[in-house]
């Protein structure tokens, strides 16, 4: 008992370290390396650049059409939420309940939609806007916000036609190797 060290060295695990390369988690369950580098720069700008023309258009203190103004408000609102809750669900231990294809193809049926709303309503607004500098400024943070939603779109639809194209179709006869399908007791010896 004279050295401690040696009472327990038997019992004890080590502390686990994260593999190398591996950036430590700063909540258990949350994880940012779910998407790849690309895909997350475009998530953070959908979220900055919405979150930008929500705020501008926020701040335009009189308008004569206000019809596009209120729209693109509603819309640059909703798809800064929109993006808050799918970087929610990438990060978060929802992505494993809610599964990789689900969260994927959720994700693309919200960037779809944001993108045809925001390009709508930057239409719209610059149709109807009074051309001052704010409403100049949050329509192009608008037009930023949609071709990122864009980007994401043709980024997310290309490496899915990628994955289909490069993939072997399905063998449901399993007609290449009829031995798989025999049981393993009548094999001979």
């Amino acid at each position: 008992m004279e050295n401690g060290g040696r009472v327990y060295e038997a019992t004890t695990v080590p502390a686990e370290q994260p593999p190398p390369g591996k950036a430590p988690r700063c909540c258990p369950g949350w994880a940012l390396n779910r998407l790849e580098p690309p895909r997350l720069f475009l998530k953070v700008s959908q979220l900055l650049l919405s979150f930008l023309a929500f705020v501008c258009e926020e701040v335009v203190p009189e308008c004569t059409n206000c019809g596009g103004l209120y729209f693109f408000e509603f819309v640059s609102c909703s798809a800064f939420l929109l993006c808050i809750a799918i970087l929610i669900i990438y990060c978060t231990p929802l992505y494993k309940r809610t599964g990789k294809n689900i969260t994927e193809l959720l994700d693309l049926c919200v960037v779809i939609i944001i993108l045809c709303f925001f390009a709508l309503a930057s239409f719209v607004f610059t149709a109807t806007s009074d051309g001052t500098t704010i409403e100049t400024v949050a329509l192009v943070f608008g037009y930023l916000a949609t071709l990122a939603f864009l980007a994401d779109a043709l980024l997310s639809g290309y490496k899915k036609w990628k994955a289909k194209k490069g993939g072997q179709p399905e063998n449901t006869a399993n007609n290449l190797n009829p031995r798989e399908n025999e049981p393993l007791n009548n094999q001979p010896a």
